[in-house]
Order: C-alpha cells, then structure tokens, then sequence
C-alpha cells in the first residue's frame, strides 16, 4: 500500500487524475435535475476568496467575503438546484488561497469558521434544504454514511488546478524571495494533493465530479466542467492518518474550559444533551451578582453590575468581549488598541451599511504593524471558540442572534485605530460601548472607556474609485410601435456630442438575405439553367432524392404493421369543417358524379329479391375464401415446427383483406390456439424431465397467449357453436380464467376438426387462482382502453383523452399534450394536418422538431399519408426546411416541417411578413421540453412568444407541467388565444426493467437455433435481474415520481409485500386485496390495475414519510431479486456448459461493454427479446462496440469454418456446382451473328418454355444464390427474410459510393447498425429503414434515436453510464421499448450501471422547465430589421408587441417586466452606439450580418467592433503578398471570437507533460494588439452603456438600501443616518454594499465585474449583454486553441489528447466553425454586390454539411457527369450556389445596383433618414472601403477553404 504522503502516491495521483474524462454541461438541465448533490464547503471558500475584489489585505472584510458566498450559493438556489455544503476539518486551510502571507492565513481561517457557523445558523431559515455538515474527512466513517443515507447523485468541488500565471490577488507588492516562493508551492502541491485524492476516493465510490473552479452562471444554466471516472480505474493507497484527525491538544482544551467558564457570567446557560424541560426552566443557583474570579486583578469597580444588562447582546458581540477580554488577560493587546476596537464593535452595529464605505489605510503590508499582530491574535483565539461544538450548543440553548456574518471589518477597524478623534460616538452609541464595556469588564476585569465626544464631520463628495461616475449621454431614439412599450422608463436624452455622432462612412446592405429568390421544388415554374447537362443533372438529382424519400416513407409502419395507404384529400370548403367524418379519399370521377343529378330508376326493384340476390352472392364469396383457407391450411400442415407453422398461418391473417379477414378470423384464430396448446403440452412434458426456470416462464407465456387469444376470441362476431364449445374444452382442459364465452346458436363447418389437433389424456392444469394467473402472467395482454369508443374524425377507437384532445382542436384552441411515449401522441399532429389540408390551399402548418433526423421522418410520413391536388405550380402539400437541405418550396406548402431555428429566421424574414407569416394557422412544438436545453432552449422560447396563431404543444417529459402549462396559457392568452392542457400518465405498454450481470467467462459458437417463443420479458434468464420499480426507492427524501408506474405483477407483489410487513400503526386496508372484487373483476383490465395502483402508491407514500413504518422491510423484499443475483461463472451462446472445453472460454472483465455486449446479445436472442438498441452517449464508444461486435462474429464464424466438416462439405458441393455449371455453358452453341429474326426462331437455340424450364431449375438449386463470403447463419443478427436481396445490394453500393467505412456495411450485413450524428446522413437512413423493416436486429446509439424517432424495439439497453445519461433522456430512450402496436411489453436492460445509479433512474423527478432570458440583443435588432423592412407590417407590429408584452417563463412579474423593458432601451442605446440603428430604428450598415449571426452571440458584435475598427482591412490588405501570415493571424483572431471552448484549468504538470509533448499549442496564442485594444475598447463602451442601465432603473424604481444578504435576507449594519465615519467615501449607487465595503465604488471593470457585483433588485444576465472577455485582461481562462492547431496540423489524435476534443465532436465544431465563416463571406459577397450574393440566409451551412450534399450530387449524377458534378457551382437540393474563387475583376461582375455613397443613403423607395447632424470627418474613399472589403473576403473565403 502506498502511503498517501509518499512521493509514489503524488505521482500516480496525478496520473491518475490526468487521465480523467470531462465534459461541459448544463448541471440542471443536462445533468443533474433535481438530484441533491454536495458542494465541498472549503472549494466553494476557495473560489469565493480568490475574487479580487474581496479586500483581506488592506482590510479584513468579513461581510463582504460572506456576501459573496452567499452571492454564488443564491446563483444555484435560483436556478433550482439542490444541494448540501459539507465541510471536511482536514481542509481547513485549502480554503486560503494562493501565496497569502503567514501572518494574514488567520483572517481566512476565521471567515471560513464564521462563514460556516453562520449558514449553519441561519440557512434554516431562509432555505432549510440546504444542509449545512462537517465531517473529519472524507475517510470519516461517519461521511460515508451521509453519502448512504442522502444518495447525493455527485460532488461539487475544487481540483486544485490553477494556470501556470496565476499570482495571488492577495500580494499586492508580487516581491517573493525564493524561500517564500517554495513555501507557496509547497502549500498548493499539498492543497491539489488532498482535493484529488478526495475525488479519487469519492470516484472510488461511483460518484462524478463538477469543478467549481470551471463554473460559470448562463442564463438559467449552471455550466460548469463534470469529471467522469470508472471506479475500476481507481487505485488502492492508504490514508495518512494525519491528514484526516480532527487537531486536539491540552492547550486548546485549557482555553476553551477558561472561556466556557466566562460564558456563564454573562448569564448565558449551558444545558448539557438530556436536560428535561422542566431542568431548563429552573432558576439559576448562582447568584445575579458577577462573581470575578479571585486570581484576576481587578481594574475597575464594576461589582454588583447586573447580569440582566448583558441580556440581548448578540453572539458577534459576545464572541468579540470574549475573544477581546482573553486578550487583555494574556496581555495581547493593549487598551489603546482594545477601546477603538470595542468602538468598531459599537459602531458595526449602528452605522447603515452604505456608509460603511471606507479609503483603505497604508499600513497594512508589514507583518509587525499593531493592527496586523492585533487581527491575528484576534483570528486565532476566535476560531479556538467558534471550532468547537460547545459554543453551538450555547448560543442554541440560549437562543442568541446569530449575527457573526459581520465579526469584523478591517477597513472600519483601521479608521477608528487611526483617527480615534473622529472616531467619537454620539449619546445612544455611548450607552451601546458603556453596555459592552460593563460586560468587557465582567470577564476580564478591565473597564474601557468610550472615545471623547466630537463634533460629527460632514462627507465629501469628491469622487474616489469611480464613487460618482461620469453620466453618459443617452442618445435620442424614436419608434411609434416601441415607444408605447418604454412609456415606463423616464429617460434624459441630450443633444450628441461631436464625438457621438454616428458614422455614415460605411455602405448599408441594400439586399436581403431573406428573399428567397430559388425555387427547389420541381412544382415549381421552370429555371433557367446554364447547360442542358446542368438541367438533367438537377433533374436526376431530385429524381434520387423522391425516390429514397418514398422508400424511408414506405419503412414506416402503422400499428397494424403494413406500408401507409396515402390518403386523398380535396378542399372540404370553409375554414375549417366542425366534423371530418369522410375519412375516405375522394376521386375526381366522385366529385364529378356528385354534381349530375341522379335520375329515378324507371322499374322498381323488389326488396326481397335483392337481399336474397346479396345473400347468394356472399354465400359463393365466403366458400371461396374457406376453399382457399383450407388449401393454406392443408399447406402448412406438413411443417413440423410449430412455431414456424403459428408465424406463418398468424402472418397470412394479417394480409388478408378486412373483408376477408372478417369471415376468416374466427376459425383461424382458433387454429391458433390449437396450435399453442399443442406447443404448451410438448413443453409441460420437457418441464418434467428437466425442470427449468426458463422453462417455466415459456410455459406461462404460452399459456397466456392462449388465454388472450381466448378472451378475444369471445367477444368477436362469427363465433359457431364448434368454436365457442372448443375454447371452453381449452380454458377447461387447461384451468384458465373464464374469458366469457358467449352461447352462440349458428353453426358452420369448419376446415378442420379441432378435436383431433389438442392433446389428450395429459395433465395440463396451470394449477394457480385466476387472478394469481392474471396478475403474474397476463398483464401485457390485459384490455388497455381507457375510455375508448368509436370517433368519425379518425380510423381508430380514440382514449378518452384522446377525444378531448381533438374537441380541442376543432374549437381552434392551443393544446398542451404531456403524455408518456407510447401513449399514442402522434396521432394528434397528422389530425391538425389533415384539417389544414382540407380547409383550403392557402392555410400553412408548421411541424417544428428538435432534431433534423425527426425532422425527416415526419416529412416521410406526411409523403405515404397524404395526397392532395393544387391548382397552382409551385404548391405542395409538405416541404422541408432545415440549414442542410431544403426539399420542396418553404413558401408554397401547407405543411412545413422544421427545426426551431429556421422557423426563427422566417417569422422575423421581413419579406415574410405581409404574405407568409400571416398564412400560419397551427404550429406545433414537438418535444416542447427542449425548451431547456442550454443551447437551443432560448429559441424555442422565443417562438412560443412569437407565435402568430394557436400552438400544439407535446412532450413526454416535463417535471413542472401545471407551471409551464400557467405560462404557456398566460402567453397564449395575450395572443388571443386559449390553451388547453391534457395530461395522460399511462404508457400502452408496460416497461420491465433488468440488470445484466454479466458472466465471469464465456464462449461463444453462434446464437442459439431455437429462441423461446410467447415469453414476453426476460425473467428466468440468468444473469438477467429483474428490477421491481418500488426497490428504486432507496432514498425516501426524494420520495416517489408521479411517473413511477407497476405492472399489474408489480401491483401484486407490492400489495403481498406490505401485508406481510404491516403492523396495527401501519395496517394495509382489506379493501386492497385483490380477492376483493370491488378491486379487481374476473376479467381484468388495465384500468382496474390503474386504480389499484394508485391506491397502493397512496398507502405507500404514507409509509415512506414515517420512520417507524415498515416501509423499509417492504424495500428490502422487493429488492431482493437484485442482490441476491450475482454474475455467472460461466456462459455459452449455444449447447450446455458441461460440454464445453475450459480452453474456448474467454475471460469477461465485468466493466468491459466491448466484452459483455455479445453476451448480452446472447440472452436477447435466447428469449427473443430482439431487435434491442444500444444507448451509449459516446459516439466513439457507439462505433466502437459496434466494431467489436463485428470483429467477435467474424472471428467465431471463421473458427467455425475451419472445422466445421458440414461447411467444408457445403463448400466442395458449391465448387462442384460451379464446375457443372461452367460445362454446361460451354455445351451451349455459340451465338450466330446478328441477323433478323423471324418469329419461329428461338433465342440461344432454345424455346421460351425451355428457357423458363431452365431459369425455374437454376433457382431450385440450393447453390444458385449460394454466396461463401455471406454470413453464416447463427454468426449474424440480421433477420434476412425481413428484406430483399436486390435491395440490399442497392443500399450497399451506396454506402460505397459515399465512402462510408467498409466495416460499417459489414456491421450492416450482419444486422448491426450505428446511430449518432456523426454518422454519414445517408448511412443513418439506411439504418433507419432497415431497423424498421426488421432486417436490422441491433443498433448501437447514442442519444439521437430517443426524441421521437420511429425506431420501435423489443428491448433497449442502456450499455454503460454517462453525465448525460439523465432522468430526462433515460424516459426518453426507454420509450422506444415496447412501442404501441409492436410489442406488448417493453424490455429496458442496465448494461455496467451501478445500482445507485438505476436507483436514481428510475426514481428521479423530471427536471423543470426554467426558461431562458429571450429579449437578447440581437433579438432586438432583427425586430427592428423585421419592423423597418416589411414596411410596419400588421404581422410585424404584432409579434413586436407580443413579444414585449408577455410574461418570461425565467422572469415573471410586474417588477421584472420593468427590468426586461429597461434592458430592451439599454440594448437599442448599444445599437445606437455600434452604429447598427439609426435613431428612428433602421437598421444600418453591417446589422444584416450581425443579425445573420445570431447563433454566436455575443461574438458577433465583437466581429462588427472590429469591423467598424478597420482592422480587419489593415489585416488583410497583404493578402496577395503574404497569405500565410495573414491567414495564420486571421485564424487567431476568428478562434478567439467564434467556437470559443474554456481549456480545464490546468496546472504546471499538464503544461510540462502534455502541451509541450503535442504538436498543439492547446492554450490559443493572445490576440493582436491592435484586435484586443478594438475589443477592449468595444467593452468599455458596452460597459458604460449598461451601468448607465443599472443607475437609471435604481433611481427610477429602488428607494431602499442594499443591505440584506442575498440568500438568507439577514440585514446588515444599523439604521442610525447621522452616523459619520473617518475616511468615508460616498456611497454607492450602482454597486453592492457589501463589495463596497472592499472600497469598490462605482467604476466597474469588466461587464462581469458590473454582473457579479451589482446592487440587489437588479437583473443583470451576463450571457445576454454584448460583450467578449478578452483572456488574460478580463478571463483568467484560456481558450482551447483547438480551431487554430487544427488548421495548422489537421491531426485528430493530437486534438484529442493535447486538446481534449473528442474526434466524435471535432466534425461539429469544425462544422458550425464553417458555417460562421461561410456566413460571412456571404454577407461580403452580398455587401459587394458578388455573383454569389444571391443567398438567403437559412442557405447558408457549414462546409461538413455542403460535403455531404455534394456526395449526394455525385451519387445522383450519371458517371459521365462525375467531374462536373464535383466542380459544379449548384446544389439544388440547398439552393446554395457554391462561391468559387476568382480574380478580383471576376468577383465584381455582378453590379445590379449602385454602390451607395453612405449606408444611410435611402432606398429608391424609402424615405431619406439623417443620421448625423454635422460635418462628416474625413473618410475613406468609397472605392478604398469597397477595395479593403475585398480583401477582407478574400481573406475569409481563403480561411473557409
């Protein structure tokens, strides 16, 4: 064992935490949700100390540093999380940070001690969910049961981590002697030692880690970086016993028993733990007089001073008369110190706070200064007091006011040492230092008196650091439609100043990238292509792209199982019909016939004669189809499996006819049952012989598959006295539960005789009580209609809900679906479509989805299920809109299908506004939820505001459905329009959970031949635990989801489980029981398990809110089927164990998922619980398992060949075979020459009949389509028969063509696929489709295939664990189990999961919904450009005001309204300033691009800063002469403002063994000079703009001080206003009090500075102000260089390593990075007016998604076309023209208009708006802007190649 201070230990620590994974994300909405996670009390001082506006050197300012741990605590509590602080005594001093000075380490150890005593106290109060513990270590036996007994989910704590330039804030002179600075590196080696070796030891145990010291607040997000590790990587050490003892010695004993004596004379008690209540109220024995110790010299005469008066003094005063008469005892400090520090005391406590701000004093660097020695001795005799349990339970007993909070302040301190003249105190502050001194006296015999009175000193108002800052001019600005909106905000504007008048030097963009000028679709009106080869290679190209649309649109399925029948629709007339009660497709020849009028038939038909014509007709119609029943049937019979024959007769019944089906359905059901009773005897008799668990379960399968079909069977029509008599023998013959067998008089022969086909003279009871029988087998096969009934507006019998939810829309209102997946949702949409179909050609809905892979699939089901007929070219019934692609016309469909940020940019497309936008009659929100998502949430937001029309709002996963719901209605409602929500909680199919352990060794020789049949789950497997939901439960503090559902087994067991255990407190009521039939009929159905259920979950809830139920003991018995399961030793695919040979066993390391995945596929197809996906949230991982998979399968298969004879059989015969084959060829005649035919000759010498003869003998031969190199049977998973030879042939060429991985298509020929959005898109269809014909058996995914997608399996599984494997995506993934109308039940299977975490899983509550700050500025800019350019369009003026005037989901009220309203005139100054807006809200000059960037805010700003800086034209003017350096430093400056990823802060070792070792640079070089000073000067001005933010809303609408704490609202100071201090400074107005106790006025530094330290009851979002933090002046982050190394090497494995970049994510970054420099180019191109400036903004995208749509070209194309496709400058698919490089002269052909000479020049339609008021300064000349531009393009478009 390693000793944890070893040298040994250190290194193979950081080695091992060097190796570590992290990932950054979102705490709440991605990770954690709900779960209670701890925050390391000390990391959380660590980071809140290290602020350099906290003052511990000139002063000693405890409030502030309190204030600031409160600060970032509030930042959490706001955005709901939920944590515990635990403090570890052994970490006491990590809390002090870097290169403090000795004498100065006291201060922060007391503000540790005081921080923690007062959130101890005092957050009970406030927050009495943040619990506040401390243990020894984090080795205490005591902290480990915590960690049980909590289930916090993972630890929020510092790694110790600093960069390498780190310098303490806190050494103000930055002079260390070498001595000194080895002292420094010694103390931060041992402070990271013992934070890693906690999180080792933590992550030992299972648990994750989130850095504090990478947290960021954004928005509603917690960002910060989570650390993964596998407890198996861990390694073993011992802990120093040192290094985890609580500190104890006599002397500190001596001390504490002297003071604990002294706090009894000042009246306080002490009652020892087990004093009764009536001891307490006793009096007390000593006497009321102070009594002084006789070995204290007494100063004064102070004798008979009442204890009475001590009453009421808080415990900050009384520790400071302790702490300060043990001083004076022990003659540590001297009276002339002890009077001025007992008046700082007096004055704390009267002076308001913001007038505690004070200069700082000069005397503070020397060690020996008095003040120094005297704070010190102070520190350490205090933390000797507040260290120990007894002073908690003292001021507990005595119910003292914890105000600690405010101990000391340094500043305050000095002044009064200083200048004790001035420090004089009035009458009432006298009597306050006369109590306190009386009380001084009684504990140490010194009396003090109080300062001579002085004459008060009036404040100065001079301005020092910033007090009084400058006041900027607000520019004037108008606009009718906002100006209503900020009627609130009283604001003086001024004339401009010379130097704010805005620039009119550069040109306005005069065209838009919103204007649509390409059709896509081929409806539309002809183009005009450049070459006729241009024309046929478009042509053939859409050809291609219809067709695999048809084929993904024919893999989707209905319940039913058959391909979709498109359904006809004709405009019904009228908006919208009431009724849809025609479902059926209307013919054109109908609609004519409709409109002739019928004429009366001249002879009048008999009624009798034609219903006896009818009846002779279906007579001779039924005996036809039992004729041809009873062939089909004679055919089958001579199949000997029986499971073959029931799939094949089950199969033929399905495609039957409904017609046919009708008359049939009976007879042959009952043929099935036959058959399964047959197949249930053969098994009972195997069962005798050699009994099996597996066995068993097969079994009861098949035994309630026949008492399901039983019961079905029953309450059809065209049951015969035959059938019905036989099912009674059966349900007889077997004891089964009376199905209800209706007596029936009509009878029929039937095709066989059913008598002779069920067994006889066997014993084949089930030998269980009906509803035993029920309960644990039946319950998938139960009745699941809740409410149903039939419904004309759609073909199925729609759930009550599910009518509620279509009364809804026919009444044109919103609808808010919450409803599990596999509820039956999907339904909803394509009714919402099918209404604006039929209503007119004209209404649009819109289809918005979070992913592009729904976004396909949606469309593809809207193709197979609709058809419709336009007028017009250029109409269609559907099109798609995403950045990659776009198919059909946007503008022309009636259903749109979208992602949310395309549908952004055309509700805000000003040449929407008038034409489109106000067409838009539904739009619905799938997967609503994603509006919390960190990335993209805001945009769904800010549509649900901007919505022009009702919404349809569906998701399965909201945790606060009634509150988003209160919202939702609310933003509704000022739209107009009402919302409904419909909540349905039950899934159609049930899900089974199970845990794999998998086996010690295993050896695989192929899958098993004969899976189980009817055994629905995997129970009775071995290695497969079944997990029962209630043994989830094993934190009751989290109690029990709403969405925590049971089987109808589960039910039972729980109910059998809580009888057991119930006592008389806690009885189980006898109505309960299931034998009582007010419970539970004969026959039972799901929603009789539904109400049984929700009783039992009721009763049980009770019992887990007491800890004297037995809710315990129940949880242990319903856990056991886990803990008693353990990993097999042994495991083989096929065969039995005992006959396998120890040497084909392989080694299983349990931690493996590359090992234990084909084991686990084993079980799977054992049981038939296939098709299964694979959730891995690594698309590395994804692909890796996958190839592993491959390599296993191969390599067996290859075993297998060698030896087996059968194969080398098969092979000789193959070979044979070809040999006769090739001689009969050469037997054949050789063709004569070319001659004409006559019709008697023959072709090849032979007849057409002789040639059919031939071909029909060719196929009958077992070796015609023999393939040697296909997969062997039992060495795939791939279902064969599931889909056709040709067309898989066809789907692998392709995969060829695009250049996809050879393995992958391997992996698909052996039935494995891959999912991520990595993955070729192509490649992804593929496996879509073939997953869903069934040819595909197992797909290894990541999270891509869980939101929606149509990918229905029998089984998934989660393989592996993650940060990203949440509550909310792990209900996600799990839904496509047992999805409706494939699988009955569900299987969910934890691959290497730890218990805790499938514990938390299944029990954890939805994450909120928390919203987003949607008012962004660039928001506010498009609405302007939206106002302005659609000319004050309705539509536009509408969605400004809608937008404005709805409630936040993030901040609702009446007061945040004012503050999102002063923020919006505030981000229009900012325009103003940036020269974007004119004053009367015109867009100008580079707004279109900034607008255009909106995704990257708030680099797009910076962009324009220094593009407004000319930088980028002084940069780029060398293009032609030095293109390598000019695009090296274009790439710094590009990486520093987009894709900006924050490195893991890093220390010495990494830089040393990593960075320096890489071809990478990692830390990404600073700016140029002459960028940052741009930037930084951008910031300032953004800065001044936005504090004149905060003083406007505070003097408008703040009139109280800031003077309580942010979290627990404790106030601080007093309320005395005449109180005058020496040294004071003006108050703040802008700026907390509490930071400006630290002497920090009103100048700010950064924009963060002015965020974080802004006063309360200001809203100040960081994230949404336009700024940019240059690193190292404003960020002590650096930035991840990995754009720029990229761009210099191209090395994947460097970026991963030095990087850390995953190759998995490096596609996407390098894709968005693209797409940012495409962007740009285009808006240059568009600027100078460039042939290529003919783009609309949603045709913009990033160079990995143009690669692929070239792919697709060159697919598409014929061969002969291959080159051209590949230079061609059109996808037409995108609309995009590819911009190909040129000469100069070539860019500028394009001149359609004039270059204006200003940007506020006027449109030839507009009218001319002024923007400056004076003479111009001198400019450049047009022709040297429009030359430096080139450049700039040039330059960009070089870097995006």
């Amino acid at each position: 064992m390693a000793d944890f201070e070893s040298f040994d230990f250190e290194s193979r620590l950081q080695e091992w935490y060097g190796r570590l994974s992290a990932r950054r994300v979102d705490l709440v909405g991605d990770y954690a949700g709900k779960e209670l996670f701890l925050l390391e009390g000390d990391s959380l001082l660590l980071q809140c100390f290290s602020d350099s506006k906290l003052d511990f050197v000139a002063g000693f300012q405890v409030l502030h540093a309190v204030y600031a741990v409160e600060h970032f605590l509030l930042g959490l509590a706001q955005r709901h999380c939920n944590f515990h602080i635990v403090f570890f005594e052994t970490h006491r001093d990590c809390c002090i940070p870097r290169g403090v000075e000795d004498f100065r380490r006291s201060r922060f150890l007391l503000a540790r001690y005081v921080i923690k005593r007062h959130l101890l106290v005092n957050l009970e109060q406030s927050h009495p969910s943040i619990k506040v513990e401390t243990f020894a270590s984090a080795w205490d036996e005591a902290f480990q049961k915590y960690l049980i007994a909590t289930g916090v989910y993972f630890v929020m704590c510092h790694d110790g981590a600093a960069p390498s330039s780190m310098l303490t804030n806190m050494d103000p002179s930055k002079r260390r002697g070498e001595r000194q600075t080895s002292v420094i590196e010694t103390r931060e080696a041992s402070r990271k030692k013992r934070f890693r070796a906690m999180i080792h030891k933590l992550m030992k145990r299972g648990y994750n880690i989130a850095l504090i010291n990478e947290l960021e607040f954004a928005d509603t997000k917690v960002m910060t970086m989570v650390v993964e590790g596998s407890r198996k990587a861990t390694f073993q050490y011992s802990p120093n016993p040192g290094d985890i003892a609580s500190p104890s010695d006599s002397e500190h004993d001596r001390e504490l028993s002297s003071i604990v004596y002294l706090l009894s004379t000042l009246g306080l008690r002490h009652f020892p733990q087990g004093t009764t209540e009536t001891e307490k109220n006793e009096p007390q024995k000593q006497s009321s007089k102070i009594q002084f110790p006789s070995t204290e010299k007494q100063k004064c005469q102070c004798v008979g001073f009442p204890v009475a008066c001590c009453s009421g003094l808080t415990e900050r005063v009384i520790l400071t008369i302790l702490v300060l008469g043990r001083m004076l005892k022990e003659k540590l400090v001297a009276e002339s110190l002890a009077r001025p520090f007992l008046a700082h005391a007096v004055l704390i406590g009267s002076t308001p706070l913001p007038k505690r701000r004070l200069r700082p004093s000069s005397q503070h660097d020397s060690e020996k200064a008095p003040m120094n020695i005297f704070l010190a001795d102070f520190a350490r005799l205090s933390i000797t007091l507040l260290s120990e349990n007894t002073w908690t339970e003292w001021m507990t007993t005595n119910n003292v006011v914890c105000d600690i909070s405010d101990l000391v302040d340094g500043r305050l301190c000095e002044a009064v040492f200083a200048d004790p003249l001035n420090s004089a105190l009035d009458t009432r502050q006298i009597c306050t230092f006369e109590k306190f001194a009386h009380a001084l006296c009684a504990v140490s015999g010194f009396h003090l008196k109080p300062p001579s009175s002085a004459p008060a000193i009036k404040m100065s108002p001079q301005s020092i650091n910033g007090s009084i800052a400058n006041e900027m001019t607000i520019l004037p600005f108008t606009n009718p439609v906002f100006d209503k909106h900020l009627t609130s905000i009283n604001i003086r504007t001024a004339p401009l100043k010379a130097s704010e008048r805005q620039s009119g030097r550069i040109y306005q963009e005069v065209t838009h990238w919103h204007n649509a000028r390409r059709r896509l679709d081929p409806k539309a009106a002809p183009q005009n292509y450049a070459t006729e080869k241009e024309r046929k290679r478009v042509l053939r190209r859409n050809q291609v792209f219809m067709a695999e649309m048809q084929a993904y649109a024919a893999s989707l399925t209905n319940a039913a199982g058959k391909a979709l029948e498109p359904e006809i629709l004709t405009v019904s007339g009228g908006t919208y019909p009431e009724n849809l009660k025609d479902t059926k497709a209307v013919k054109p020849a109908a609609d004519k016939a409709q409109k002739k009028k019928a004429t009366p038939n001249r002879k009048k038909a008999m009624p009798e004669d034609n219903a006896a014509n009818k009846a002779i007709k279906d007579n001779q119609t039924d005996e036809k189809i039992f004729s041809a029943w009873r062939t089909v049937r004679e055919s089958y019979d001579a199949e000997r499996s029986l499971r073959s024959k029931y799939l094949k007769i089950q199969a033929y019944l399905r495609d039957l006819s409904e017609a046919k089906r009708s008359v049939l359905q009976c007879e042959v059901e009952l043929y099935l049952v036959c058959i399964l009773v047959e197949m249930y005897s053969i098994l009972r008799k195997e069962s005798e012989s050699k009994p099996a668990v597996s066995l068993t379960e097969e079994i009861f399968g098949i035994a309630a598959l026949i008492w399901d079909t039983s019961r079905r069977l029953a309450s059809m029509g065209g049951l015969t006295k035959t059938i019905a008599r036989t099912l009674e023998d059966i349900v007889k013959m077997l004891g089964l539960p009376d199905p209800g067998i209706p007596r029936v008089q009509s009878e029929r022969k039937l095709a066989y005789d059913p008598t002779l086909l069920l067994p006889r003279g066997s014993e084949l009871m089930i030998h269980m009580d009906n509803l035993d029988f029920q309960l644990l087998h039946c319950g998938p096969y139960m009745d699941r209609s809740l409410g149903s009934a039939p419904d004309s507006r759609v073909p199925f019998h729609p759930d009550a809900w599910q009518r509620h939810v279509l009364d809804e829309l026919d009444a044109k209102k919103s609808v808010f679906v919450v409803a599990p997946t596999s509820a039956g949702k999907t339904f909803i949409s394509f009714y919402a479509m099918k209404k604006i179909l039929r209503a007119d050609d004209d209404s649009v809905l819109v289809y918005v989805a979070p992913t592009k892979a729904l976004v396909n699939q949606i469309a593809a089901e809207i193709q197979a299920r609709f058809r419709k007929t336009y007028k017009f070219a250029g109409k269609s019934v559907w099109a798609i809109h995403t950045r990659d692609y776009r198919i059909n016309n946007p503008l022309g469909c009636q259903i749109l299908v979208t992602v949310p940020h395309i549908l952004q940019i055309m509700l805000l497309a000003p040449s929407n506004a008038k034409l489109w936008s106000p067409r838009v009659k539904y739009i619905i929100f799938d997967e609503i939820h994603s509006i919390g998502q960190a990335e993209d949430g805001v945009v769904w937001e800010q549509l649900l505001l901007l919505a022009p029309c009702p919404i349809i709002a569906l998701s399965a996963t909201v945790g606060n459905p009634e509150m988003f719901n209160s919202w939702l209605s609310s933003t509704q409602q000022s739209s107009g329009h009402e919302v409904t929500m419909i909540k349905h909680q039950h899934r159609y199919s049930d899900l089974r959970k199970f845990v794999f352990n998998p086996p010690k060794q295993f050896a695989f020789f192929g899958l098993a031949d004969r899976p189980s049949f009817a055994t629905l789950g995997l129970d009775g497997l071995e290695g497969l635990a079944f997990v029962h939901p209630i043994a989830s439960l094993i934190n009751k503090s989290r109690g029990m989801p709403d969405d925590l559902s049971l089987e109808a087994r589960d039910c039972l067991s729980l109910y059998q489980a809580m009888k057991k255990h119930e006592t008389p407190e806690f009885s189980v009521d006898p109505t309960l029981s299931p034998s009582n039939y007010n419970v539970l009929p004969s026959v039972i159905r799901k929603a009789h398990i539904i109400e049984w259920e929700q009783k039992l979950k009721t009763l049980l809830k009770k019992w887990m809110a007491s800890e004297q139920s037995p809710f315990d003991k129940v949880l242990a018995d319903l856990s056991q089927s886990i803990e008693v399961s353990s990993s097999p030793d042994k495991q083989v695919s096929r065969g039995k164990i005992a006959e396998v040979e120890d040497d084909d066993f392989v080694d299983v390391h349990a931690g493996d998922l590359y090992a234990t995945t084909l084991p686990l596929l084993c079980k799977l197809h054992q049981r038939n619980a296939l098709p299964a996906i694979f959730f891995n949230y690594d698309r590395h991982r994804c692909e890796g398992i996958a190839l592993n998979l491959l390599k296993q399968l191969e390599d067996a298969e290859s075993r297998w060949k060698d030896t087996s004879p059968a194969w080398k059989a098969k092979l000789q015969k193959f070979e044979d075979y070809k040999k006769n084959q090739a001689k009969a060829s050469a037997k054949k005649p050789v063709k004569a020459a070319a001659k004409k035919k006559s019709k008697e000759d023959d072709d090849d010498g032979g007849s057409k009949m002789d040639r059919i003869q031939d071909a029909a003998g060719e196929e009958a031969n077992p070796y015609a389509n023999f393939d040697p190199t296909a997969p062997v049977d039992g060495f795939h998973f791939a279902a064969e028969q599931e889909a056709q030879a040709s067309e898989l042939s066809d789907y692998f060429y392709q995969m060829t063509r695009r250049g996809i991985s050879p393995w992958l298509t391997l992996a698909l020929r052996r039935g494995i696929g891959v999912h991520h959005a990595g993955m070729n898109r192509k490649y992804r269809q593929v496996v879509e489709m073939l997953f869903r014909k069934g040819y595909l058996r197992v797909v290894i995914a990541t999270g891509t295939l869980a939101l929606g997608i149509n990918m229905p399996c029998a089984t998934v599984v989660f393989s592996g664990d993650s940060v990203f494997l949440t509550a909310l995506n792990f209900r996600q993934a799990a839904g496509r189990a047992g999805r409706r109308g494939f699988d009955l039940l569900g299987n969910v299977v934890f691959q290497n999961i730890s218990h805790g975490k499938i514990c938390r899983l299944l029990s954890s509550r939805l994450p909120d919904l928390n919203g987003h700050f949607p008012v962004t500025t660039t928001l506010v800019l498009r609405l302007f450009s939206l106002l302005k350019e659609s000319g004050d369009s309705p539509y536009a003026v509408k969605a400004i005001n809608s937008l404005l005037s709805q409630p936040r989901l993030y901040l609702d009220g009446p007061a945040f309204k004012d503050q999102v309203l002063h923020h919006l005139r505030f981000s229009i100054e900012y325009l103003r300033r940036q020269d974007l807006l004119s004053a009367q809200g015109a867009p100008i000059n580079f707004a279109g691009l900034t607008s255009h960037l909106y995704f990257t805010e708030n680099s797009s700003f910076a962009l324009n800063a220094l593009i407004k800086g000319e930088y980028f034209h002084e940069l780029c003017s060398k293009i032609d002469t030095k293109e390598s350096h000019v695009l090296r430093t274009l790439m710094i400056v590009m990486a520093h403002l987009f894709g900006r990823r924050p490195c893991r802060e890093a220390d010495a070792e990494y830089v040393e063994n990593v960075v320096k070792r890489s071809s990478s640079i990692v830390f990404l070089p600073p700016l140029p000079a002459e960028a940052a000073g741009i930037l930084r000067k951008h910031n300032e001005d953004t800065l001044v703009i936005f504090t004149t933010y905060v003083r406007t809303y505070v003097d408008q609408h703040i009139k109280t001080n800031d003077d309580k704490l942010p979290l627990t609202g404790i106030k601080a100071g007093g309320t005395d206003d005449s109180v005058t201090l020496p040294g004071s400074l003006p108050p703040v107005k802008v700026r907390s009090s509490f930071v400006a106790l630290s002497g920090h006025g009103d100048t700010f530094e950064s924009i963060s500075d002015l965020c974080r330290t802004s006063r309360s009851g200001i809203f100040l979002e960081e994230a949404v102000i336009p700024h940019l933090n240059i690193y190292p002046n404003e960020s002590t982050t650096p930035l991840n260089a990995y754009l720029y190394d990229f761009y210099m090497h191209g090395d994947l494995d460097t970026l991963e390593k030095a990087n850390r970049v995953g190759k998995s994510d490096v596609w996407f970054l390098l894709n968005d990075f693209s797409l940012v420099l495409a962007t740009i180019t285009a808006s240059l191109a568009n600027f100078l007016k460039l042939p290529e400036s003919d783009l609309s903004l949603t045709e913009i995208k990033g160079e990995g998604d143009e690669y692929e749509n070239l792919e697709d070209d060159k697919f598409a194309a014929d061969s002969t076309d291959t080159e051209s496709t590949a230079t061609s400058t059109a996808t037409v698919d995108t609309g995009r023209t590819s911009i190909m490089s040129g000469s100069s002269a070539g860019l500028r052909a394009k001149t359609k208009k004039k270059v204006k000479e200003s940007w506020d020049d006027p449109e030839d339609d507009q009218e001319d708006e002024q923007v400056t008021n004076g003479a111009p300064e001198e400019e450049r000349s047009k022709e040297e802007l429009e030359r430096g531009f080139l450049n700039v393009y040039k330059a960009m478009k070089k870097a995006t190649t």
